[in-house]
């Protein structure tokens, strides 16, 4: 019996059943997600070569067309080709996707919706280096580290650190958290031992729910009105292009700081960079948009800018994070279990 996402969670005593299974991801990427350990109990658990890697699933390679004709599972990550209707056809055994990753917007399509197949997500663990990200980058903002540490090297002498940086600091600062998402959720946690207090704008949940989190609702205008730090943890939906624009930066105090580990599209850049050529605001920019700013963007030099190449999200042994994942929803598959993680249609609306 193949797991669905609404069937019952609970221990299933039956053997496994080792499925067919086929990787599917980006050149380069399996070597990084996957150690010997990995490929030794994805082995165990099903039927594959495990350094066998679809690139393309569209016009495969002999090899990868017979093992996509016979696979139950493919094994997706970042770059995984789509399942278009017609690559589907040529899957006609594919029963379930696990992707040892977030998203899976840009490689499923309405045609695996249709065909009843499950879908796996290992978005939770993603959210984690995300959300960690952010903590520092929270803590290092409030404290101004940014600004001491080019302030510092240009002195190079004895200052007043306490005279100039007199408004600096973590203590009953406020934090405005807008969306919560498995990341916004995470960042929330990890704000919990601090004395900090925390917002949140997210139009799908509630004051009950928000009492649970620990923090305090708040409109989009009072978030960014009321607080020192404003990071941004919402999906990027049409709903969400440029949530944040001249009217809602405008309404941040002077010295605020914008962190954006989401997407880069959920900002306005031409709002955003006169308040930091100004000086009145300071942001930590994981992402922008576009993706990579043109060289001669002046996002690259601002002394109150910290700019990371999109590297909040797993990165390195993290990786090995997501395969621990991906297996474990694997193993559940093979003993007739549903996913832990399911992904469902209709979370698809209000998620990344």
């Amino acid at each position: 019996m193949h797991p669905t996402p609404d069937t019952a969670a609970g221990p299933v005593e039956n053997p496994p059943a080792r499925p067919a299974l086929l990787l599917s991801m980006a050149p380069g990427i399996a070597g990084r997600l996957l150690a010997d350990r990995h490929r030794t109990r994805l082995v165990a658990l099903a039927r594959t070569d495990p350094h066998l890697v679809a690139h393309d699933l569209a016009g495969p390679t002999p090899a990868v067309a017979a093992a996509l004709a016979d696979a139950e599972v493919l094994l997706t990550c970042w770059g995984a080709p789509p399942l278009t209707g017609a690559v589907l056809d040529t899957a006609p055994r594919l029963r379930a996707v696990i992707h040892a990753a977030g998203s899976v917007r840009h490689h499923l399509t309405d045609a695996c919706w249709e065909r009843g197949i499950a879908v796996s997500s290992a978005a939770a663990a993603n959210a984690l280096p995300v959300a960690e990200y952010t903590l520092a980058a929270i803590l290092f903002a409030n404290k101004r580290v940014l600004h001491s540490a080019h302030r510092y090297r240009s002195l190079r002498a004895p200052h007043d650190w306490q005279d100039e940086l007199a408004g600096a600091g973590n203590h009953h600062r406020t934090v405005g958290v807008l969306g919560a998402s498995r990341i916004g959720r995470r960042v929330i946690e990890l704000l919990r031992p601090f004395d900090l207090r925390v917002l949140l704008y997210d139009p799908y949940v509630d004051a009950a729910e928000a009492a649970r989190l620990g923090v305090t609702p708040a409109p989009l205008d009072a978030l960014c009105a009321g607080s020192d730090i404003v990071t941004v943890h919402a999906p990027q939906l049409p709903a969400t292009h440029h949530l944040l624009g001249a009217h809602e930066l405008a309404l941040m105090p002077d010295g605020a700081t914008l962190i954006n580990t989401a997407r880069g599209s959920l900002v306005d850049p031409a709002a955003l960079l006169p308040e930091l050529l100004s000086g009145r605001l300071h942001a930590v920019l994981d992402v922008t948009e576009p993706e990579i700013p043109p060289p001669d963007s002046p996002l690259w030099d601002l002394p109150n800018v910290l700019l990371t190449p999109h590297v909040a999200g797993s990165l390195g042994t993290e990786l090995h994070r997501l395969a621990d994942h991906a297996l474990a929803e694997l193993e559940r598959y093979a003993h007739g279990c549903p996913f832990r993680d399911p992904v469902l249609p209709e979370h698809l609306r209000r998620s990344a």
